[in-house]
C-alpha cells in the first residue's frame, strides 16, 4: 500500500515540477499576442522561435520532476523504493514520450528528455534511501 501511495505522491510532484518548468519558460518566452497555441502550424512557429534557454527550462523541468518525484515515492515507500522512484521515472518518460509526439521540438531536447528521466528517478531513490554514517 505505501509503494502505491508512494508513486501517487511521487507523479503530483513530478507533474508539479513539470508545470512549474513549463511556466518558467513562457515566463522567459511568451507567445506573441493573438497566437491560438491550439494550431499545430502556430505552436510549431513558435517552438521553433523559442531560444534554447527556454527550452532548456522545459528540459530541466522533466529531469527535476524525476529526481523530485522519485525521491518522494522512495521516501514514502519504504518495501520496495527504487521500484517506486522508477515507475515515476517512467511515467515522466512515458509523459515526455506522448508530448514529443504531439508537439514539435528540437532534436537535442528530445534526444536529452528521452535519456534523463530514469536515471534522474534512480538518483531521486538513492538520495532517498542512503543511509547515514553512524555518529562518532
Amino acid at each position: 500500500m505505501r509503494s502505491t501511495v508512494g508513486v501517487l505522491a511521487g507523479v503530483v510532484i513530478a507533474w508539479l515540477a513539470i508545470v512549474l518548468s513549463q511556466m518558467l519558460s513562457a515566463a522567459l518566452h511568451p507567445p506573441p499576442p493573438g497566437t491560438d497555441l491550439a494550431d499545430p502550424a502556430a505552436l510549431a512557429a513558435f517552438i521553433n522561435a523559442a531560444p534554447p534557454v527556454a527550452m532548456a527550462c522545459v528540459l530541466a523541468g522533466y529531469a527535476v520532476a524525476a529526481l523530485s518525484g522519485g525521491w518522494v515515492a522512495a521516501r514514502i515507500a519504504r518495501a520496495h523504493p527504487s521500484t517506486a522512484a522508477m515507475v515515476v521515472g517512467a511515467m515522466v518518460l512515458l509523459g515526455v514520450i506522448l508530448n514529443y509526439a504531439m508537439i514539435p521540438h528540437p532534436a537535442w531536447m528530445l534526444v536529452g528528455g528521452l535519456l534523463l528521466p530514469l536515471p534522474m528517478a534512480w538518483l531521486g531513490a538513492r538520495l532517498a534511501t542512503r543511509r547515514q554514517a553512524p555518529a562518532a
